[in-house]
Order: structure tokens, then C-alpha cells, then sequence
């Protein structure tokens, strides 16, 4: 019942925002080129590689740049794998607006169409941020999908990390269902439009 659901709203999603996600890349390709998309693996259920897409808000071979840069890197870490875009020299001019609004991620609803991601559930990891952040917990993360949102996304979002921000990954894992997930994405639409808590 629930991939019922998620295939039949991802499907609606991406037709009513065509236009939207065509005007976002035809902008990225006139500031930066190609790729318009981002792929980075991830770390899916059961310890699968899954390879989640966005739409690029960097500047190209960000990940190199970050790695090389070790300041900068050592920020990322420390801020449980984020870098407020305010201080990401990676970032876009309007890189900031795509994350800020989470257009970036409508790409993902064909992660979820291909069955590699869920709607709901905790954010996809690389293996690193995995080991890093769930430790002893990773077992529950490993169990679901990952999903494009989550409690942890409708409660402060990146103003959340370490333990408070895998706590609140378990608690939507164990509360998998169809009304909770419904009511995780009408939560999801407020923040969005709120714009409050995305970096």
C-alpha cells in the first residue's frame, strides 16, 4: 500500500513540477555547464550502494574541493556532515534559494520511482557519515530505505545533528506507515514553504 502511494504521488509530483525542475536546470547549465544533475553514491537498505540524484547547487568537483581543503573539511565533519551555505565557497549564487526550498531534491522522486529510496524515511548517508553518526544505531537506518524526508527534516532540519538528529531517523522508522508518512509530507510542504531550518 505504501509504494501504492509513493509511486502514484511521485508520479503526480514530478508532472505538476516540470517546469519548475526545467527552469532549474536550464539555469544551472547557463551559470556552470554539465552536468545540470548531481549523483553521489549513497548507502541504501540492507547496505546497498543506491546513487541519489539533485540537482547540482555547486560549483563542479565540489567533493574534490572539499576533501582538499582541510579546514574546510574539518568544518563538515564537526557540523555532522553539513556546511551552512554561507560559508560553503562551493556553492552556486542561487545554490543557496535550491537548498533553502529543497527544489534541489525533487530529482529524488525517481529514486523512489526506481525503488531505491522511500518518501518518507532517514536521509541517504555515505558510509563514513553512516559509521560516524548512527554508530551502534546503523542497524535501524540499514532496515528502511532512505527517504526524502523525515522527522528530522520537519524539526529544525540542519539546526539538528549528531545523536538528536539519528534519534529522531529512529523514531520515523519505527513509526512507519501510510497515515504517518502523509502526515510527515504535509508537514514537509509547510517547512518547505516556511523555508526554515535548510542551510
Amino acid at each position: 500500500m505504501i509504494r501504492f502511494f509513493e509511486i502514484c504521488f511521485s508520479i503526480i509530483f514530478l508532472i505538476i513540477f516540470a517546469p519548475v525542475y526545467i527552469i532549474i536546470g536550464f539555469l544551472i547549465f547557463f551559470y556552470d555547464g554539465s552536468p545540470v544533475l548531481f549523483m553521489q553514491k549513497r548507502i541504501g537498505k540492507n547496505g546497498n550502494e543506491i546513487k541519489v540524484i539533485k540537482f547540482r547547487s555547486m560549483v563542479k568537483n565540489a567533493e574534490i574541493i572539499l576533501k582538499e581543503d582541510k579546514k574546510l573539511y574539518e568544518q563538515y565533519v564537526k557540523n555532522g556532515f553539513k556546511i551552512p551555505s554561507n560559508e560553503d565557497p562551493r556553492i552556486m549564487p542561487f545554490g543557496n534559494f535550491l537548498r533553502k526550498s529543497s527544489l534541489d531534491e525533487i530529482p529524488q522522486f525517481f529514486n523512489v520511482l526506481k525503488g531505491d529510496m522511500s518518501i518518507v524515511g532517514p536521509r541517504p548517508v555515505v558510509k563514513k557519515e553512516l559509521n560516524d553518526l548512527y554508530k551502534n544505531d546503523a542497524h535501524y537506518y540499514l532496515s528502511v530505505k532512505p527517504g526524502i524526508t523525515g522527522l528530522w527534516q520537519v524539526n529544525g532540519r540542519s539546526n539538528i545533528v549528531g545523536k538528536e538528529r539519528v534519534n529522531l531517523d529512529i523514531k520515523t522508522i519505527k513509526n512507519k506507515s501510510l497515515l504517518f508518512d502523509i502526515q510527515i509530507i504535509l508537514k514537509t510542504i509547510f517547512i518547505v514553504f516556511k523555508r526554515s531550518g535548510a542551510w
